[in-house]
C-alpha cells in the first residue's frame, strides 16, 4: 500500500507540474483579427499574426480571413452588434466615415495607445497616411496597415512592339499611345483601370486638385455635397465614352475583378493599386513597370499629390483591459522599422512610418525596383490642398455603385457625360443627407 500511495503521489505531482508548466500557454489572452486579404498578402498577414505569437506568451493574435473589404466592414459591424465583435477590424480607407460614426463601436487607437502605455508617437507616421486616418486635431482613429495609391501600369513589351518608345505621362499621350496599341494587335484592350469611381473620379479629381466634395472632401464635416460633375471630370468621362466605342479603352468593371487583363496580357496599360504589384511579379510573363497616374497638362498646377487607397486597423469597442493590452502590443509590433520593411518588400503596399521609408531607400531598394516607390513619390508629390488630403464620406460603398451605375450607363451611349455626372451628384447628394441623420447627433 505505501508504495502504490507513493507512485500515486509522485503521479499526481508530475501531472500538477506539468500543468504549471502548459498553463501561461493555455492562458494567452486571444486577440481576434478580421481582415480582407487574399493570395500573397493573406500570407503577410498570417506570418505577422504567428512572428507577434512566437515573440510573448501572453496573448495569441488569431487572423480570419471575412471576404471583401465591403463584407469585413459589413460583418464587422454585424458582430458587434450581436455582441461579439472581433477586437481588431481591417476596414479599407473608404469606409472610415463609417467606422467614426459608429459611436461606441469602436476604440480610438490614441486612446487605446494612452490608456495601455505603449509606445505611439503619431508623428513616427507617413503624414500622407495618417492624415486619412485621423482627426482634425491629428489624434489617429485608427491604424495605418496596408496603405496603396493608383498607379499605371505598363506593359513594356507592348509598348516596344507598337513602336511606342515611352511610358505615357500625360492623359492625352496614353489616349494616343493605346490607339498604337490597339492598332499592334491589343485589339480588345488599348488601356483600362480597374476601381472605375477610385480611379476616374476619386484620384482625377486629387491629381488634378480639384473638389470631388465640399468641406475638403468630407474631411472638415459631414455636411459635405458632391462636386465632381465640374469640366475636368465631365471631359475625361466624354474622352473614354468616345474611345469605349472602338475598345481603345475597355471597361473593367467597379472593383479589381478585371486587374487579370493586364497580367494577361491583354490590356497593356492598366490604371489600379500599386497593391497589385504581387500579383504583377508573379504572374506578368513580359518586361513591365509602373508610373504616376496620367495628367492633363492644360489643368493648372497639375499633378498635384495623390490619395491612398488600401486599409487600416479599427479597434472594436467593449473588450476587458487585458485584451486592450493585447491589441496596443499587437500595433506596436506592427510599427517596428525592419517589420515594416519586410512588409513593404513582400507585398508592395507603402511603408507607413517614416524610418522605414528612409531605411528601404538607404538600403538601395528603389534602385533595383523604382516601382515600388512610384505611389510614394505620387502621394507626396506636393503638399496637400482641400482637395487632396482625402475624402472621408458616409455610406461610401453604396456611393460607388450609384456613380458606377452612372458611368457605366454614359458608357453605353445611354447618357452623356455631363447628365451621368450630374445624376451621380444628385443622388449621391440625396444619400449623403440620409447618413447625416444617423451619424450626426
Amino acid at each position: 500500500m505505501t508504495f502504490r500511495l507513493k507512485a500515486l503521489t509522485a503521479a499526481m505531482a508530475t501531472t500538477i507540474a506539468a500543468t504549471l508548466l502548459i498553463a501561461p500557454a493555455q492562458a494567452a489572452t486571444e486577440i481576434q483579427w478580421w481582415h480582407a486579404m487574399t493570395g500573397g498578402n493573406n500570407d503577410v498577414v498570417v506570418k505577422l499574426a504567428n512572428d507577434f505569437n512566437a515573440a510573448q506568451s501572453d496573448y495569441k493574435v488569431v487572423p480570419t480571413y471575412k471576404g471583401s473589404y465591403a463584407d469585413t466592414m459589413n460583418a464587422g459591424i454585424a458582430a458587434f452588434r450581436a455582441g461579439n465583435a472581433p477586437h481588431i477590424m481591417q476596414v479599407f480607407e473608404v469606409g472610415t466615415a463609417t467606422m467614426m460614426a459608429a459611436t461606441g463601436a469602436v476604440k480610438p487607437v490614441y486612446k487605446l495607445m494612452q490608456e495601455t502605455g505603449e509606445t505611439f508617437d503619431p508623428n513616427a507616421y507617413l503624414p500622407a497616411i495618417t492624415g486619412y486616418y485621423s482627426t482634425s486635431k491629428g489624434e489617429m482613429l485608427s491604424f495605418p496597415f496596408n496603405s496603396s495609391s493608383t498607379v499605371m501600369w505598363v506593359n513594356l513589351d507592348a509598348l516596344k512592339k507598337a513602336g511606342i518608345a515611352e511610358v505615357p505621362k500625360t492623359w492625352p499621350q496614353v489616349f494616343e499611345d493605346a490607339k498604337k496599341l490597339k492598332a499592334a494587335g491589343y485589339a480588345t484592350c488599348g488601356f483600362s483601370t480597374a476601381w472605375v469611381t477610385w480611379v476616374n473620379l476619386e484620384q482625377l479629381s486629387a491629381w488634378h486638385n480639384v473638389p470631388l466634395a465640399s468641406k475638403a472632401n468630407g474631411l472638415d464635416g459631414f455636411d459635405t455635397k458632391l462636386e465632381f460633375n465640374g469640366p475636368v471630370q465631365v471631359k475625361h468621362l466624354e474622352t473614354l465614352i468616345e474611345l469605349q466605342k472602338d475598345k481603345t479603352y475597355d471597361y473593367s468593371g467597379r472593383t479589381n475583378t478585371g486587374e487579370g487583363r493586364f497580367t494577361s496580357g491583354e490590356c497593356p496599360i492598366f490604371l489600379t493599386s500599386s497593391g497589385f504589384f504581387g500579383n504583377v511579379k508573379s504572374q506578368a510573363k513580359f518586361a513591365w513597370t509602373n508610373a504616376p497616374m496620367p495628367y492633363y497638362p492644360d489643368v493648372a498646377g497639375a499633378p498635384q499629390n495623390s490619395i491612398i487607397g488600401g486599409a487600416s486597423l479599427w479597434v472594436m469597442g467593449g473588450k476587458s483591459a487585458d485584451e486592450y493590452k493585447g491589441v496596443a502590443k499587437f500595433l506596436a509590433f506592427l510599427s517596428d522599422t525592419d517589420r515594416q520593411v519586410a512588409v513593404h518588400k513582400a507585398s508592395g503596399y507603402l511603408p507607413i512610418t517614416k524610418a522605414a521609408y528612409e531605411k528601404a531607400k538607404a538600403d538601395g531598394f528603389y534602385n533595383d525596383q523604382p516601382y515600388l516607390e512610384t505611389p510614394i513619390k505620387e502621394l507626396t508629390n506636393k503638399p496637400p490642398t482641400e482637395n487632396s488630403r482625402g475624402l472621408r464620406l458616409g455610406n461610401m460603398v453604396q456611393l460607388r455603385d450609384v456613380w458606377a451605375e452612372e458611368i457605366e450607363q454614359a458608357l453605353a451611349g445611354k447618357k452623356t457625360a455631363k447628365e451621368a455626372l450630374d445624376a451621380a451628384v444628385t443622388r449621391g447628394n440625396v444619400m449623403l443627407r440620409q447618413f447625416e441623420k444617423t451619424a450626426v447627433k
